[in-house]
């Protein structure tokens, strides 16, 4: 049996791979790959410093074991560790409602909770967008600094939905509930 390499390709040749064809079109991936976040801790510091570099004041609570740990209710009494010994963290960033130079409303109010499981839920003046990738987390607030949102509304049925725009064609989108107040001065804002 002849175990010598074959030869190799000829550069005059069109060159066909198996993989290329099966290979998703550019334009259902975001343009750009979102960096890892390893822990609640790394996401808290690149979150802190996108607001602070807005000139954005945050305020953050930290959540540290399973007796702190809102989804750790059946840790027992005085458990601070999980099953398998771990630490859980969580954390609570919070950004205040800020307005511009001229009075109009420039950003929400932001809470961002931040999982040991590797997700979050940010909530923009009330309205919760639930279960977005930790690594999500700063293109998303990037996102509503520059006002990527948007409101999608119909008048019959009456129906409102704030939609955040990441890069490329990734979008958030959830339902802002009218009963309770109706739009925030914010999202008001954005209908113009």
């Amino acid at each position: 049996m002849d175990h010598t390499p074959p030869p190799p390709p000829d550069p005059h040749q069109p060159q066909r791979h198996q993989s290329q064809r099966h290979q998703p079109s550019q334009r259902h991936q975001p343009q750009r790959p979102q960096p890892p976040i390893p822990s609640t801790e790394a996401a808290v510091g690149v979150l802190s410093a996108l607001a602070e570099r807005r000139g954005l004041p945050v305020a953050v609570e930290h959540a540290i074991g399973a007796d702190e740990s809102s989804r750790r209710t059946a840790a027992g009494a005085f458990a601070v560790t999980d099953e398998d010994g771990s630490l859980p963290h969580e954390a609570l960033l919070e950004i205040p409602a800020t307005d511009g130079p001229d009075g109009a409303p420039f950003t929400p109010r932001i809470a961002v909770q931040l999982f040991e499981e590797g997700d979050a839920h940010i909530t923009l003046d009330g309205v919760t967008f639930h279960d977005l990738p930790r690594e999500a987390t700063p293109a998303f607030l990037e996102a509503v600094f520059d006002r990527r949102a948007h409101l999608r509304t119909t008048w019959y049925p009456p129906f409102c939905r704030l939609v955040v725009t990441l890069d490329g064609e990734l979008s958030y989108k959830e339902v802002v509930p009218m009963a309770y107040g109706g739009l925030s001065r914010w999202m008001s804002s954005l209908r113009s």
